[in-house]
């Protein structure tokens, strides 16, 4: 090794991106009720919203973010008597694309200044609507989001690169195409500001209640692994600051 390569060694070592899933409380009160998202032929997007928080990143450095929305596992589910159950074996997995952060490549200092935001991801049961940030999933099935950092500052040599993925338990959901359990009707309509039609007075006035902004320790898998290439086209997001409490990492 030589001298330039091994202090480029040394300066990545230093650092060990860490991920804090925001508004955890929301994400928990759902996670109880045993989360519920709508998926449609056009798309429908996730609520709650999925926003990270970013830290240990060398902020000179250049980092890209990518999400994609895995299966949790082999069955299909049924709400029976106030609960999910296994139905039997589920549909065969889809193979996912990766989700591109529409602000990749950026340097470490931009990722960890603000919220990173996934709110325009939308879910769909449609092959014909797979891509354009849309992922194809099947009706009541498990999946979880999960988010994956690159050190590179080429989005063409993602695949070539080592990967760090983060997921949270409380970012499990079942997927269906109306909502099963009327806890999780009652939870997106008191949260959700565009649930209006749902909402019996229809009022299109009621403000939206004030967002939970706490983090939580992520369940993490750091490890050398390839992504593929393939990543849906990026949409515009929004940046929102606030201040917040770090959690703690675990390998």
């Amino acid at each position: 090794m030589n001298i330039e390569n091994s202090n480029h060694h040394e300066m990545s070592s230093r650092y060990g991106p860490q991920v804090h899933l925001h508004d955890v409380q929301l994400w928990d009160s759902f996670s109880a009720a045993q989360t519920e998202m709508i998926i449609t032929k056009t798309g429908r997007r996730m609520f709650p919203g999925y926003r990270v928080k970013m830290s240990g990143m060398d902020p000179n450095a250049q980092y890209c973010v990518l999400m994609d929305i895995s299966s949790v596992d082999e069955n299909r589910y049924k709400f029976q008597h106030g609960e999910w159950v296994i139905a039997g074996s589920g549909e065969p997995h889809i193979p996912q694309r990766y989700y591109l952060h529409p602000n990749s490549p950026c340097t470490g200092q931009q990722w960890m200044k603000d919220i990173v935001s996934f709110h325009k991801v939308k879910l769909t049961n449609s092959c014909g609507n797979f891509g354009d940030g849309k992922f194809l999933v099947h009706s009541m099935h498990r999946y979880q989001p999960r988010v994956h950092i690159v050190r590179t500052d080429d989005v063409n040599t993602l695949h070539l690169q080592p990967m760090s993925t983060f997921a949270f338990p409380q970012t499990f959901f079942t997927t269906v195409t109306a909502y099963q359990n009327g806890k999780i009707t009652k939870l997106k309509i008191s949260n959700n500001p565009y649930a209006r039609g749902f909402r019996e007075d229809g009022a299109k006035t009621m403000k939206a209640k004030t967002s939970l902004a706490s983090f939580t320790r992520p369940v993490s898998i750091t490890h050398k692994r390839r992504c593929s290439p393939n990543t849906t086209s990026p949409n515009s997001t929004k940046r929102v600051k606030l201040d917040y409490a770090p959690a703690v990492y675990v390998h």
